[in-house]
């Protein structure tokens, strides 16, 4: 993991597909002066040394102010060896992440405390406009070359990116010829029910002009146990457990031309994950000296809800990308991509799901079960066009385009066919011009973006647990200009400084005040709720990066005058979305080490803290938002994190992993009163640490393949996940006891 350079504020659409574009070759700049230079660089391109999202072009990290984390392909293959948790090598390997929820669900996994944009080959997985914390389970990891974390507020991908983006890029051949990788893996807690199995195979071909990517896979999982041999119970957002899943990836390019400097390329992916449908959950109880003297964490039994439909990940998306790298002085990228994408949830009986409200009056033998399914679709156009050497300028470079979107997203209630989160559709368009410039060892950057959305509704009704009540329909327009500025000094060839300022522009999540309307005469363009985030943050940094190892830290200050976090409804144990101020501010370190060729050692550490209001300004101007008096807590921000890792590769052929994640234990509390009347409030949360060991113990034969042998959870420790702490809706889950896993790689 490198935490490196890197801007917040490149306010560029990223094609991550660009990393494919240019690093398989194709195209490059074509001033005459650096056209040699550039080919020379791009067909021997170390993509650790270059960053494409954000920038669409590849840029070296040393040259843009900010930070962002790399998780290379070896950082993703050590996580893979212990668990598929699909967010497990971001929760291990960068140090804003929050905790892995160990779900299909991704509820609590915030980047700095703040919703993080995710895209696969820089298409967005899910919708801003109604988050349902599921984007991060979108494909096979296997399929996954490495990840690019810009860490904070940034527009660099128009809406959604408030806490930064994780872009994950797929796969690239690397090698001429044909190679084929069959990836098989059997894992097992060594209970009855508690096997899963994984069979990929993978082809890759790279001749002459073009090069083609083709991988399938299925994985089947079993039940999760804790360190007490209790089944976990099944998240009601969405487990891995007891599940299956399906994979397709398809990816092909040309490059043509003269001098191959034009590049056509292609891809579609296709992934399912579904539930088997055999367990049902059973609620646990929190400590209660009267009603729950002894505590236990949900957990699951043999069963199944009659009539109830599996829940589903169900993402389908395209991508077109043109390039080309003599397109007047210049090179000129066109991205253009299409995603369908649906999210099913486990069966529920609660008061919000049933036909008629809930009251004294309720029969209780009329309560039903029913499962949300969120449905999304979008589509995008992205040109963009990057010129080096601006009027022969040496160092200066431009780049300039315009971001098209289109996301549509509904909520229904899947069993009985209601409405529950109306149709929304957003259309955007967002010009951009970005320039930096090389001073000798300090290269300025500086940018604009120009957000220009428009967000439409029809009318709805609430359903009976809402009142029934009529949605006036209507549409609200978003106009935002975000500015971003930076510098970095490259003092030595070792060390580095750098300060950025940087603007992301995001929006709530719209669905949840949409669907909670419960009084009359409300109209969708009338809701304070739904107006957009607007984030803006400072950060200063430095970074060492010598012969035997590197080092990196930063500072930063990221603050929003009416933005959101998670609380609790105290009368359904539910998440309200809160609109306040929020500010939030942390601490990054992160390193790594080669003792000797055999020996190496990384480390990070994560200190987060955020402040909001207890309450916002008054819609009739009576008082004006609290102060920054109520701490944020863990559904938003993640106690402090400590990660380390040990290598050693005692021969060539093979290695052993040691790693351990570390999150520390946290008390808030805060009280205020609002002056106006009087009104009292007060929050109080404690979350317990824990410590987490992680090994992994590879061989390699020259003829036979790569065994790795994975254990997740070495010690077999018990522990409550961080965010199950906190009393929010049917949460309460321990988390994995030891898991051993068995995986076999054969590349031929």
């Amino acid at each position: 993991m490198k935490h490196v350079p890197a801007t917040f504020g490149i306010f560029l659409l990223a094609a991550a597909v660009s990393a494919s574009v240019h690093a398989q070759q194709a195209a490059v700049p074509a001033d005459p002066d650096q056209t040699e230079e550039a080919k020379r660089k791009l067909d021997a391109v170390d993509l650790e040394s270059v960053v494409v999202t954000g920038t669409r072009s590849p840029k070296a990290i040393d040259k843009i102010p900010g930070a962002i984390t790399l998780v290379s392909k070896e950082e993703i293959k050590n996580t893979l060896a212990v668990t598929e948790d699909a967010t497990a090598v971001l929760a291990r390997t960068v140090p804003g992440y929050a905790e892995s929820s160990q779900a299909m669900s991704n509820s609590g996994e915030t980047l700095r405390g703040r919703i993080a944009l995710r895209l696969f080959d820089g298409i967005p997985q899910g919708s801003p406009l109604r988050e349902g914390n599921r984007s991060a389970t979108f494909t096979d990891m296997g399929m996954i070359d490495r990840i690019e974390v810009i860490n904070g507020p940034s527009a660099s991908e128009g809406i959604g990116a408030a806490g930064g983006i994780i872009n994950y890029l797929s796969a690239v051949p690397q090698k001429e010829g044909n190679e084929f990788r069959l990836v098989t893996r059997y894992s097992s807690q060594f209970a009855d029910d508690s096997s899963g199995w994984k069979v990929g195979l993978n082809f890759m071909r790279k001749q002459d002009n073009y090069d083609l990517v083709m991988g399938a896979s299925v994985i089947d999982r079993g039940m999760a146990y804790d360190a007490d041999g209790r089944r976990v119970g099944m998240n009601t957002s969405g487990s891995v457990s007891d599940s299956e899943a399906r994979n397709l990836f398809l990816k092909g390019g040309i490059n043509f031309g003269e001098d191959g400097m034009q590049r056509l390329q292609a891809s579609y992916s296709r992934f399912k994950i579904e539930g088997n449908g055999d367990y049902i959950g059973v609620d646990g109880c929190r400590y209660d000296p009267v009603e729950c003297p002894v505590p236990v964490t949900n957990t699951a039994e043999r069963g199944h809800i009659f009539g109830s439909k599996a829940e589903i990940n169900d993402f389908e998306q395209f991508n077109l990308v043109y390039s080309n790298g003599d397109f007047f002085g210049g090179t000129l990228l066109l991205n253009g991509y299409w995603a369908d994408q649906a999210m099913r949830y486990l069966p529920e009986n609660g008061d919000d799901k049933q036909l008629v409200k809930v009251d004294d009056d309720f029969d209780e033998a009329d309560r039903i079960y029913d499962q949300s399914e969120i449905d999304t679709k979008k589509y995008g156009f992205r040109p963009s066009w990057v010129r080096s050497s601006l009027f022969d300028v040496s160092g200066l470079e431009l780049r300039v385009g315009v971001d098209y979107v289109y996301d549509e997203a509904q909520q229904r209630l899947a069993l009985t066919d209601r409405l529950w989160v109306p149709p929304m559709e957003y259309t955007s368009t967002a010009p951009y011009v970005q320039l930096s410039y090389d001073l000798g060892p300090v290269t300025l950057s500086g940018g604009y973006r120009h957000e220009n959305g428009e967000l439409k509704v029809d009318s709805y009704t609430t359903t009976p647990y809402r009142n029934s009540v009529f949605v006036e329909g209507g549409g609200v327009k978003y106009t935002e200009s975000l500015v971003n500025f930076g510098a970095i000094w490259r003092i030595t060839d070792e060390w580095s400084v750098f300060g950025s300022y940087g603007e992301g522009f995001g929006l709530p999540n719209i669905g949840i005040p949409l669907r909670n309307i419960n009084v009359p005469g409300q109209s969708v363009d009338r809701i304070r709720d739904i107006q957009p985030i607007i984030v803006d943050n400072r950060e200063f940094g430095f970074n060492w990066r010598g012969e035997k190892g590197s080092l990196g830290g930063s500072y930063y200050d990221s603050r929003s005058p009416f933005g959101t976090s998670l609380s609790v409804d105290p009368e359904t144990n539910d998440y309200v979305l809160n609109r306040a101020p929020t500010r939030i501010k942390g601490v990054e370190l992160s390193g790594e080490w080669r003792f000797t060729d055999e020996w190496k050692a990384s480390a990070l550490y994560s200190r987060i803290r955020g402040k909001t209001s207890f309450w916002n300004s008054d819609l009739e101007g009576r008082y004006p938002a609290g102060g920054l008096n109520k701490p944020i807590g863990v559904s938003d921000i993640n106690p402090d994190k400590i990660g380390a890792s040990v290598t050693w590769n005692f021969v060539p052929e093979a290695g052993v992993t040691l790693s351990a994640t570390k999150l520390l234990s946290r008390d808030l509390s805060a009280t205020d009163v609002r002056e106006f009347d009087g009104e009292e409030y007060e929050f109080e949360e404690h979350t317990k640490g824990y410590t987490l060991f992680d090994l992994s113990a590879t061989y390699k034969m020259e003829k036979y393949g790569r065994f790795t042998v994975g254990i997740e959870n070495l010690t077999d420790k018990q522990y409550v996940l961080s965010w199950s702490q906190v009393d929010f809706y049917k949460n309460y889950f321990a988390g994995r006891g030891r898991m051993t896993s068995l995986t076999y790689e054969l590349t031929f």
